[in-house]
């Protein structure tokens, strides 16, 4: 499986995490709710995947680029 990589485009806060590790996603699915003043931005998953890995929690600031999550497809 191809590992993808998932960051952030903006610099927020995680609102809402909506997946755990080893999750099946779908294109579309919403992975992680950021909060960026006081405007929600989803992530989504570009396709169909598996969520290897989880690196942000609730609460947490990210940078712009910061890694969020890591996800195997194919």
């Amino acid at each position: 499986m191809a590992a993808l990589e998932i960051r952030s485009d903006i610099a927020a806060a995680v609102s809402l995490v909506l997946v755990a590790p080893d999750a099946q996603v779908r294109a579309g699915d919403e992975l992680i709710i950021l909060e960026s003043m006081k405007m929600e931005v989803p992530v989504t998953a570009p396709g169909p995947a598996r969520v290897s890995e989880l690196l942000v929690s609730v609460g947490q600031p990210v940078k712009e680029g910061q890694l969020l999550l890591r996800l195997d497809v194919g």
